[in-house]
């Protein structure tokens, strides 16, 4: 039984950058972050014609997208006021894909967060807490040292790190537009930069409060009781 709560403590560990981080990313999916970007004075307008207010509707119901359950017609359904579709079959093709990606993370950050939330009733339960909050401390030191180099690339060399990604998660060039796709029009570069940014910010707030809070709380549970 010990050997089996010490590997489900290092599951925690290793498992909390990522809840860290998508706990990150699905607070920038809220329409709230397009709210933000669009109306930063330095974001760059759009030279295709776009007004900002073009890019809250498009931009917003693109987002709604990637956390509903519709499928590709929701997009494909979204027309100017001369009939055409905003997104071509290209750009269809790879927000399909993306929506795949993001629910299949969120899957994923579903489950890790229900396992860490029932191992903590476990320890609780078998007076283990002390061993459970540093598993959480040892997980938010280890997501600030993640999260130090993913910031550290996206202050070197941004477009490296932008076209590593996505060749790590998209085949060949499927996520290559022209500068007056729709794609890019909604969502150029700086939006994606700040991000990055924004999600390491948040993510390292988080691990800072787990990594310290938990390492406290750790102490306070193995403190002999007198």
């Amino acid at each position: 039984m010990k050997i089996f709560r010490t590997i489900l403590l290092l599951l925690i560990t290793l498992a909390l950058p990522f809840v860290l981080m998508m706990t990150s990313i699905r607070l920038l999916l809220h329409p709230a972050f397009l709210d933000f970007e669009y109306n930063q004075a330095n974001f760059p307008a759009d030279e295709f014609g776009f007004t900002k207010t073009d890019r809250l509707h498009w931009g917003k119901l693109s987002l709604e997208y990637l956390v509903n359950d519709q499928g590709i017609d929701f997009l494909a359904n979204l027309k100017f006021d001369d009939g055409t579709g905003i997104y071509n079959e290209r750009e269809l093709s790879h927000m399909l894909d993306v929506k795949n990606l993001i629910q299949a993370a969120l899957l994923g950050w579903y489950i890790a967060l229900a396992f860490i939330l029932l191992v903590g009733v476990w320890a609780w339960r078998g007076k283990w807490l002390g061993q459970f909050w540093r598993a959480l401390s040892n997980g938010g030191f280890l997501t600030i040292a993640v999260i130090v180099a993913v910031l550290l690339g996206v202050a070197i060399n941004f477009d490296a790190l932008f076209r590593g990604f996505h060749a790590i998660f998209f085949t060949g060039d499927t996520w290559l537009f022209y500068i007056d796709d729709t794609l890019i029009r909604l969502f150029p570069e700086k939006l994606w930069s700040d991000s990055f940014t924004f999600m390491g910010v948040f993510t390292i707030l988080g691990a800072l409060v787990l990594g310290f809070g938990g390492k406290k709380l750790a102490r306070e549970k193995n403190k002999p009781k007198i």
